[in-house]
């Protein structure tokens, strides 16, 4: 059905969750729960840290690329170290991707600084576009009214105009305040159960892009507060897999799941609210897959014996270019089971002289594989863009991984 106008009630947003007659949501439920409890458990805090802080800008790279703005990891890569691009549209996207990495890591600290933060607030959602939309250029700030007109997209307000998303009109600009409270009330009770709580959150990253509360900038604020949702239910798997990843390669099915929700009621067999219940479901069971594939993923690339297998070949492969000496293996593999490893282990570790295990640690630095907070402080394992591809094999697109911008 062709919706024709303004939706202006909050029950016509029901309903909040889907209703079904089988399992497979609860038992995907299930899944996502001890699979992403499980992700990671065997790698030291430290290396941990290291694989999320790669993951967060994997994340980024994925959800700016389903809203179509293509910036290649090594550029986002560049930008995180302050090394913006001379040409305007790319320094625009690098800071864009930035900006997406500096906001999933204050939603982390702020959660771990305050547990009880009510994240399905109309304020921490504002306070998530208004901390995105202050740090991107200003020429993103511009968005097209259905008017023909050039609206200014101002950070954390919420949106005072109507607008058409496809064939899905949001809710009345009046109203949104009615509505995200509904929605509030709904996704951030205190009292559901595990199992419910990640089925609130497909539900949830639904409902909050049919709200459409900004004039711009839904979709990243959407999946941000989806990530935020998924911490907080510690269903995050420490950091280590991202939903993005799996709708921005699946992005035509992630499009039609979302406007299929969209629905109204088809009939009386399609549950008893306004919008359609098997939409809902449909998109639920497509986002509770999506997740599930990606946390599988991310075991895999993770499993120990695989990962020091595809360690071992980077470094061969850099040996047989003359770019690496045999022994430095030794000492990657060290940093990866031990987190840290003091610079007085290095010549232990190669079985090298001091001179030559400071070289062969010297080289490992400057080609970013291990890092260090100081010049005299342990080292520990990095993962650069550029062997993404080889430590986490199809982690961006073919094409991406293993190539330098």
């Amino acid at each position: 059905m062709v919706q024709d106008v303004l939706y202006n009630k909050i029950q016509q947003m029901e309903p909040m969750f889907p209703t079904s007659k089988g399992e497979e949501l609860s038992d995907l439920s299930v899944e996502v729960i001890r699979q992403s409890a499980a992700l990671g458990e065997r790698l030291h805090p430290v290396t941990r840290r290291g694989v999320v802080e790669l993951v967060r800008t994997m994340n980024s790279y994925y959800s700016n690329l389903i809203e179509g703005h293509n910036t290649h990891p090594a550029d986002i890569e560049r930008a995180m170290a302050r090394d913006y691009s001379h040409e305007p549209a790319k320094r625009a996207l690098q800071v864009e991707s930035v900006a997406h990495i500096d906001v999933q890591r204050l939603i982390e600290q702020k959660l771990v600084e305050n547990t009880n933060e009510t994240i399905c607030s109309h304020a921490f959602l504002c306070w998530i576009h208004q901390e995105f939309y202050e740090r991107i250029p200003d020429e993103f700030r511009e968005v097209e009214a259905p008017s023909g007109e050039t609206k200014i997209v101002i950070p954390g307000k919420l949106r005072e105009d109507e607008v058409e998303v496809g064939r899905h009109i949001p809710p009345a600009s009046g109203t949104l305040v009615s509505f995200l409270k509904r929605f509030e009330d709904c996704y951030g009770d205190i009292k559901l159960g595990e199992i419910r709580k990640v089925i609130a959150a497909a539900a949830a990253h639904h409902r909050l892009a049919w709200i459409h509360p900004f004039l711009d900038g839904n979709g990243r604020v959407t999946r941000l507060f989806t990530h935020a949702y998924l911490v907080k239910a510690r269903i995050d798997g420490h950091g280590l897999w991202t939903v993005s990843r799996g709708l921005a390669r699946n992005r035509a099915a992630y499009m039609e799941a979302l406007a299929g929700a969209d629905e109204h009621r088809r009939g009386d067999l399609d549950g008893r609210g306004n919008l359609s219940n098997k939409g809902l479901l449909d998109f639920c069971t497509f986002f509770l897959r999506t997740a599930l594939d990606q946390i599988t993923f991310m075991s895999g690339r993770l499993e120990l014996d695989g990962f020091l297998r595809r360690l071992d070949g980077y470094v061969d492969r850099q040996v047989s270019f003359g770019e690496l000496q045999l022994e430095a293996k030794y000492l990657l593999r060290e940093a990866f089971f031990r987190g840290e490893v003091p610079r007085g282990e290095v010549a232990r570790i190669t079985g090298k002289p001091d001179r030559t295990a400071r070289r062969i640690l010297k080289d490992l630095l400057e080609k970013k594989l291990l890092t260090s907070d100081s010049e005299r402080a342990p080292v520990r394992l990095a993962f650069p863009t550029k062997v993404a591809g080889y430590y986490f094999p199809q982690l961006y697109p073919e094409g991406v991984e293993m190539t330098e911008a």
